[in-house]
């Protein structure tokens, strides 16, 4: 009965981390919310920060940072290295972006959101210094034996054709609408399959291109950036499904640096390369309203939020909305997070 009891408790903790993560991801959105489409990215970025930071530090956990904003000397953002959480067990490896999207939120379009991630400590990939871009696809669980970065456009699309029993004009790839992509988007326009351009935002993409038929994308392909490619694994390795990325140096002094500091350019990250825990938690909710989940409201009452939370260890993924009613006696605002 004693094993019993302790296994419950370790379920119930298990539970409450994958929550707590919500929470702070809550926090933060909340608090950038506020500065949707007035133009200052440096706000956005510091709102969430602010309230992001104490959020995490109240989760029952030991939390090392190893995908944030930069290095220490960069704070106050959440650097790479700072601890987080009270101290407690489990140990873990957090990725975080306060905002995913800070130009979204700045400029008041859809799709920005906050994002917070876990796995076990000394599982998720921490880029080298040096390394900003990757090369990325991402498929959902039933496509994902059948893709290759390193293969043409046309070979992968035909394949994810086949297995989704569908023609490939059927299919639809969504890309970050860039200058770099010029080339990508020829190649999938000469297949004919349907492109949906987006201007911010792969880790959005790239989890509604996992969940296969409940987004209408069917695979996420292109350029982005390298932090975001770990968030993005987390997410998809609760979900199922696959992604493959390729460090991508921006120019030929990039490459030749990046040579000359050892990195393989040809090596293929898989999910299990980028987040290699059994045991992973992802939160992220909505700041301002996109396809994946919808923004805050704010009322004179308090917000109302809209997250989604995701655990590995169980493949579930709940979409949690949250009613966050101002603190009695204090400033409106001022959100009671719990």
């Amino acid at each position: 009965m004693q094993q019993e009891d302790g296994f419950e408790h370790s379920r119930t903790k298990e539970r409450n981390l994958a929550m707590e993560l919500v929470r702070v991801t809550e926090a933060a959105t909340l608090s950038a919310g506020r500065w949707m489409g007035k133009g200052n990215k440096e706000m956005v970025d510091q709102a969430a920060v602010d309230a992001m930071r104490p959020a995490l530090d109240g989760v029952d956990m030991d939390g090392i940072v190893v995908i944030g904003e930069g290095e220490k000397d960069e704070a106050p953002m959440l650097y790479i290295g700072e601890r987080v959480g009270n101290g407690n067990p489990p140990e873990v490896d957090v990725a975080v972006d306060p905002v995913d999207g800070t130009r979204l939120l700045a400029l008041g379009l859809p799709g920005a959101m906050a994002v917070v991630a876990t796995a076990e400590r000394g599982t998720m990939y921490s880029a080298p210094p040096g390394v900003y871009y990757m090369e990325k696809i991402a498929v959902g669980p039933s496509m994902k034996h059948v893709i290759d970065i390193n293969a043409p456009i046309a070979v992968n699309l035909d394949r994810i054709a086949r297995v989704r029993e569908a023609h490939i004009d059927d299919l639809t790839v969504v890309t970050l609408d860039r200058p770099r992509h010029q080339e990508l988007i020829k190649q999938v326009r000469a297949v004919g399959a349907r492109i949906r351009l987006i201007t911010d935002g792969d880790v959005a993409a790239a989890i509604q291109a996992a969940m296969e038929d409940y987004s209408g994308i069917d695979v996420m392909i292109g350029i982005g950036g390298a932090p975001e490619a770990v968030l993005a694994a987390a997410a998809i390795k609760c979900i199922g499904g696959e992604i493959q990325c390729k460090v991508w140096p921006r120019n030929e002094q990039e490459r030749e640096k990046l040579k000359g500091d050892g990195i393989d350019l040809d090596q293929v990250f898989r999910t299990d390369d980028l987040v290699k825990g059994n045991d992973v938690s992802f939160a992220a909710t909505g700041i301002t309203s996109g396809e994946l989940i919808d923004g805050v409201q704010y009322f004179g009452w308090g917000a109302r939020t809209s997250s989604i939370m995701m655990r590995s260890r169980s493949g579930t993924v709940r979409y949690i909305q949250a009613r966050h009613k101002w603190r009695k006696g204090g400033n409106i605002g001022v959100p009671r997070i719990g």
